[in-house]
């Protein structure tokens, strides 16, 4: 029990491999796309380049989103939204429709959390709710939901959300995978939700 291995022939290993190189080869397409003046082709000498979040934020699956900055300042390694080309990696392998539910929901949480002290508080529910209502709100409406949002998901009642009370909301939310996911349409041309 536990001592299960996984066994793969060796051309599965390689058709993964060959599936994996191309996912970013068009990836790397993409970022460059984004900053052609900025992104080399050659990689072989390890270049140290970021492309700005004013540029990445434009891309057609960011676009409509309304997190679409907290997004990118998430998947940057500086906070700011400079992105290497891992960081874009990650942010599209995070949004990928076959990424785990448990991966998506660490970002999910990270995202909402605009003052990154590691719990969700009013604040960053306000922030949040703004965002998805587009400010069509009362502030009166907004802080109704949010005490609400707040007496239905803190389970310790320390008046803001943890991982865990996160984790316990979004197990309630069936179509939570489906908002945070990428189009199987392309790999690359995903739409980011």
């Amino acid at each position: 029990m536990g001592n299960k291995q996984t066994t793969f022939t060796d051309e599965q290993l390689e058709a993964f491999q060959v599936k994996r190189v191309d996912y970013h080869l068009q990836l790397h397409s993409r970022y460059r796309e984004l900053a052609p003046h900025l992104v080399p082709l050659d990689y072989t000498n390890n270049p140290d380049i970021s492309v700005p979040p004013t540029l990445i934020v434009t891309m057609p699956e960011l676009k409509e989103n309304p997190f679409r900055e907290r997004i990118v300042e998430t998947f940057s390694e500086d906070g700011q939204g400079n992105q290497s080309f891992n960081d874009f990696v990650d942010m599209f392998s995070a949004f990928c429709e076959t990424s785990p539910r448990e991966l998506k929901m660490i970002y999910a949480f990270k995202i909402y959390d605009y003052n990154r002290d590691s719990f969700i508080c009013k604040e960053d529910l306000k922030k949040t709710l703004n965002k998805l209502t587009k400010g069509d709100l009362t502030p009166e409406e907004v802080m109704l939901v949010c005490d609400k949002a707040m007496e239905e998901a803190d389970l310790d009642g320390d008046n803001k959300l943890s991982f865990a009370d996160f984790e316990n909301m979004i197990s309630k939310a069936p179509d939570f995978i489906r908002y945070h996911s990428i189009s199987s349409s392309s790999p690359v041309q995903p739409h980011i939700s």
